[in-house]
């Protein structure tokens, strides 16, 4: 509604059924999958039958089934540099959403053995290779001072996929549990004049807080149903004294249930049981490990002084549970959870759609 192009390349898992597909939601352009790229026959732990073959989509339309996943990072970045070219002397708003490096990892044939880290570090050194074609087109097009360019990530590493998963550092855990390894991501920002150079931010943001930080800076209005992010532009642009726009973060997981939060430098865990990985070598070549589920009870962690959630401090601060608790207790009766079955006022019905047609279109 305020002019500028729009266009999603890659991921897109939040309905395949068409009235839920990106044309239907604001975007001009669509090629990529409408799903995880592991939901397809060749699931390396699934029952057969479990997923459909797998659909390239363009449009609305499957354009292709069971593609060659080793071409999906060279052709969405293809896409993404053609739309920056065509829409070079207009707004545009490009959301490129690798399908790696989530299992299954494929590579091209040109990028194989390049990194001489194995198949996982030759997939992350091709996603750089795509960034950097995106920012060479906005360079070489003369757009890099009015681009604002986001990179980041939806979760840590799969570590139960072992040689295929990456590494959380120092952070505890990974994907699949709401310790710090699971949700804390990286996030790098430049927009020359904008966002001041070679600074880093310790405040926590979420991406819940992107639509509404970018929606303001373009002067578009917010949807009309209530939304969970805040406008975070004076923390991302440098203003003197600015926190983190939310009050605290609650990290939801295995069907509404409220696992954990952050507020400030504490972070809360709530009764649950959290997947961990003692055997980070155990998953291999593509075939997972297990894992196992361990109890975690309630539990409080200075993030500054223990990042690695380590130290469990919840008998010296009471008074700092207490009033993380108060805020939880708001945030369950907005949305609920599964673990105290309470239901959330502010819970709106989940869309539902016809089964999907996976034909292909005819050309």
């Amino acid at each position: 509604k305020q002019g500028y192009a729009t266009a999603l390349f890659g991921k897109w898992h939040l309905g395949r059924p068409t009235e839920f597909l990106p044309p239907r939601h604001g975007f001009d352009e669509y090629f990529g999958l409408p799903y995880s790229n592991d939901m397809w026959p060749r699931h390396p732990v699934a029952k057969t039958g479990t997923y459909p073959p797998l659909p390239l989509m363009e449009g609305e339309e499957v354009v292709e089934i069971m593609p060659d996943q080793r071409f999906l990072t060279q052709r969405y970045t293809d896409h993404a540099v053609r739309f920056i070219e065509q829409n070079k002397e207009r707004p545009f708003f490009l959301y490129l959403a690798h399908s790696m490096p989530h299992v299954p990892l494929h590579v091209s044939p040109a990028a194989q053995g390049r990194s001489g880290s194995g198949l996982y570090g030759d997939v992350i050194e091709e996603l750089d290779n795509s960034v950097g074609r995106v920012m060479s087109t906005l360079d070489r097009l003369g757009l890099e001072r009015n681009t604002w360019v986001i990179f980041t990530s939806d979760n840590g590493p799969w570590h139960v996929y072992g040689n295929h998963a990456g590494s959380a550092g120092p952070w505890r855990e990974g994907k699949g549990s709401v310790f710090e390894g699971g949700v804390r991501v990286p996030c790098v920002m430049r927009w020359p004049g904008r966002i001041p150079a070679g600074r880093t931010a310790a405040s926590a943001l979420m991406t819940i807080d992107l639509l509404p930080t970018i929606a303001s800076r373009v002067g578009a209005p917010l949807p009309a149903a209530p939304i969970d992010g805040r406008d975070a532009w004076p923390l991302i642009s440098g203003e003197r004294g600015a926190r983190s726009p939310q009050e605290a973060y609650f990290f939801y997981y295995n069907q509404g249930e409220l696992q954990a939060m952050r507020s400030g430098r504490w972070k809360l865990h709530f009764p649950h049981f959290a997947l961990a990985l003692e055997d980070r070598s155990a998953g291999k070549d593509g075939t997972p490990s297990g894992g196992r589920m361990v109890p975690v009870g309630l539990e409080l962690y200075d993030l500054e002084s223990d990042p690695g959630e380590k130290i469990d401090v919840a008998v010296g601060h009471p008074e700092v549970i207490a009033q993380m608790q108060a805020l939880a207790h708001k945030a369950r009766m907005d949305l609920g959870d599964s673990k105290t079955k309470q239901f959330g006022a502010g819970i709106r019905p989940a869309g539902m759609g016809p089964a999907p047609n996976l034909a292909p279109a005819a050309r």
